[in-house]
């Protein structure tokens, strides 16, 4: 693992840690010759909501931090793993499914920034031979603090509700979003890297686990936490909501290299309950 900040006690008992700024390029190089890296999964991003408040920021991490990664990835020969989002679809993309293959024209630098690396990702596959090897994820959902994406209200809701009993939701009760819990998540990447070359179509594959909406949510942790109060005050993440995906169509995941869920909203909600208590019980 790696990153530009300390890690906290429990990532730095987990295993190996160290220093790297993805805007480093020789820094970079630095790690893959010393460390003899052969899988690079490349996580850094300023998510949507944040990228927003900080456009010149996210164009240096999103783009520039991609461009470093898939360049080393090219010299060195290294199977590459970017992420990508529901968020790198549009107002003019289908919603209720989103297929594999449509038309894409975010708007969020968040969104252009994925499109962008969904493309260059299989340019340089096409041109180079790079395994390079992409994901859309929905929302997902784990005990980690909100991140600051537009699906961290089904994160922060957990936090909310076992500390204060309220939380004021920033989305319209009805506004459907595909969401997955992080056990998947982490789940569909491994079983994604391990699949052989020649079983993939495509280099960019749509996963998901489910679609809800915050009132859905709401009425699924009532049945254990039967004192919650939920307001709403939408805020400038609905209109980035409304133009994403309501439903995701993974089919193709699913067909190619046998992607499948475990997780449906009242499994990811027991879930989410026990590990947050957690951090609030000690």
């Amino acid at each position: 693992m790696s990153d530009i900040i300390k890690p906290t006690k429990a990532v730095a008992e987990n295993g190996p840690y160290i220093f790297a700024d993805i805007l480093d390029f020789k820094g970079l190089q630095d790690i893959v010759v010393n460390h003899r890296i052969d899988w690079l999964i490349h996580f850094s991003a300023l998510l949507s909501a944040i990228g927003e408040q900080n456009v010149p920021l996210a164009v240096r991490v999103n783009i520039e931090g991609m461009h470093n990664v898939i360049e080393l990835a090219k010299q060195y020969k290294l199977r590459v793993f970017v992420p990508s989002t529901i968020g790198a679809f549009g107002p003019e993309s289908p919603r209720n499914p989103t297929p594999n293959v449509t038309i894409q024209r975010p708007k969020t630098i968040y969104g252009v920034s994925k499109v962008h690396a969904e493309l260059m990702g299989e340019y340089y596959h096409h041109s180079f031979g790079l395994d390079f090897r992409c994901l859309r994820f929905p929302g997902v959902i784990s005990s980690d603090p909100p991140g600051g994406g537009t699906t961290d209200y089904a994160v922060a809701i957990f936090h909310e509700v076992l500390r204060t009993g309220r939380y004021e939701c920033y989305l319209k009760p009805d506004t459907r979003l595909p969401m997955m819990y992080i056990n998947d998540c982490l789940r569909a990447l491994w079983q994604y890297m391990v699949t052989p070359k020649e079983k993939l179509k495509r280099r960019v594959y749509n996963v998901t686990a489910m679609s809800f909406t915050p009132e859905e949510l709401t009425a699924a942790i009532a049945k254990h936490v039967p004192e919650i109060r939920i307001s709403y005050r939408p805020d400038s993440r609905q209109h980035i909501a409304d133009s994403w995906p309501q439903v995701f169509d993974d089919s193709e995941a699913r067909h190619d290299w046998g992607w499948r869920h475990e997780y449906d909203l009242d499994r990811l909600v027991l879930a989410m309950l026990e590990d947050v208590k957690k951090q609030y019980i000690t």
